[in-house]
């Protein structure tokens, strides 16, 4: 079984990432199996932040988080387009390196017109999370 058999969004979450520019300039995709998604956002020099250190980009992570987030949401509803963000909070927990990085996001509560959501990023161990986002989502009303 392929990941687009075991949930039919799974092909709209791939179309809504190939169709956001800002997804394509980060080089980010995802795996989807069922209704889980891990984002990858594959190391690229360009998403360097500080040379000296040679660490990733804050503003690349917690956009990364931000589409992690948006797509989770997505996959899971039947909005007929991705939802809008309201707002959201960054925690920065550790420094990201030249390596690549994962990202999950798990919903809290879905409401009628709302989502939160929480989501981590991670380089090499998903018990020590990079950085951390809660955020929540328009999905109904607008």
């Amino acid at each position: 079984m392929t990941p687009f058999e075991a949930n039919p969004r799974a092909a709209e979450v791939e179309a809504f990432l190939a169709r956001t520019p800002f997804a394509q300039k980060l080089g980010m995709r995802c795996d989807i199996r069922g209704d889980e998604m891990t984002a990858i956002l594959p190391f690229s020099k360009k998403l360097i932040g500080n040379f000296t250190i040679k660490a990733l980009h804050g503003g690349a992570i917690s956009s990364f988080l931000e589409l992690t987030a948006m797509a989770q949401v997505f996959l899971v509803t039947d909005l007929a387009r991705p939802p809008k963000t309201i707002n959201l909070t960054i925690d920065y927990l550790r420094q990201g390196h030249a390596k690549d990085l994962y990202a999950r996001a798990h919903i809290t509560k879905m409401g009628r017109r709302m989502a939160s959501v929480r989501a981590e990023a991670w380089q090499e161990e998903k018990s020590k999370p990079v950085t951390a986002l809660m955020a929540h989502f328009m999905v109904g009303g607008d």
